[in-house]
């Protein structure tokens, strides 16, 4: 029995031994680890370090720092002039050249400068998007939901993009810039784009703008479209505008009656009454109020055509 007892304290020893050893050699190894890491760190910021100390000229004349700094662009050669005695010397910056693996490390490692300007999330190119602070893998998987039809219709569609961080979206708010869609330039793929819309509509929203004379005069007389009603309406209604320059005033006073009819506000009958008008009063009685009055229009129809644009007599 004491043999026994003598035989396993032997084996305790033993194995608090080999646990010590084994406690030393993770120590080492992490040691090692963390020491190998601090040599890369200070090999990679060495080759940022001088990468950002490039070589600097002084230039006395302004005109030759400038022709000198011209390839890279007035705003950057306006950040990069400096005045460095009075006003007549210059510092001009230029980067030195190195080695390809060395850009390589700063490209990876280097701190990301991060721009804020104005931009189209629907059309902002993938290299502009790491300039606002994306990294290119979320430019591009940006990009490519884009290329599978994927549309930014407001700033908060872009905010839900699983790539675009709560963060990074309150920052870039104010610089989003998505561009109403015209009613008066947009084509049917436009309209497509817009929600609850769909290739038939898209359709007859273009059909009705040459049915009213080549333009909307207003937004709402989308509304007089044939089953377009207020809640289709009120879903795309802050993504569109009619703008003042792209109207084209009705030409209700010099028309034929055959192109008079195809206006949805006219129809044949108040079309051929309106050259009867025209025949038969002095041009300053012409007005809609006074086709109303006449009983050309019909209805609510003279309402209607008072919210176009009209073309002088």
């Amino acid at each position: 029995m004491e043999k026994g007892k003598g035989e396993s304290g032997d084996g305790r020893g033993r194995l608090s031994s080999s646990f010590a050893a084994g406690v030393a050699a993770l120590v080492f190894l992490i040691i090692g680890y963390q020491s190998a890491l601090f040599i890369h760190r200070a090999a990679v910021l060495g080759i940022i370090e001088r990468k950002d100390a490039p070589d600097t000229v002084y230039v006395i004349d302004r005109e030759l720092a400038e022709s000198i700094l011209r390839p890279v662009g007035k705003e950057r050669a306006e950040t990069m002039l400096r005045t460095v005695k009075g006003k007549e010397v210059y510092a001009v910056r230029k980067d030195a050249v190195h080695e390809p693996q060395a850009e390589a490390v700063r490209k990876r490692a280097a701190p990301k400068s991060v721009e804020n300007f104005s931009f189209n999330p629907n059309t902002v190119a993938v290299t502009d998007l790491v300039r606002l602070g994306f990294s290119e893998r979320q430019a591009l998987s940006i990009d490519n939901y884009r290329k599978k039809g994927g549309v930014f219709r407001r700033k908060e569609d872009f905010a839900s993009s699983f790539v675009v961080a709560d963060s990074v979206y309150r920052r870039l708010e104010p610089y989003i810039d998505i561009p109403l869609i015209d009613l008066n330039t947009a084509d049917s793929a436009a309209f497509d784009l817009l929600p609850g819309i769909g290739g038939y509509f898209a359709s007859e929203m273009v059909e009705f703008r040459e049915r009213l004379g080549g333009s909307y005069s207003c937004k709402e007389q989308l509304m007089d479209i044939y089953r377009f009603d207020e809640e289709k309406f009120s879903a795309l209604e802050d993504l569109i505008t009619v703008e003042p320059e792209h109207i084209r005033p009705y030409r209700l006073w010099t028309l034929p009656a055959d192109s008079l009819r195809r206006h949805p506000y006219i129809g044949s009958y108040a079309a051929r009454g309106i050259i009867i008008f025209r025949e038969n009063h002095p041009v300053s009685d012409w007005s809609v109020e006074a086709l109303a009055e006449a009983g050309v229009l019909k209805g609510g129809m003279a309402e209607k055509l008072s919210k176009c644009v009209i073309a002088e007599p």
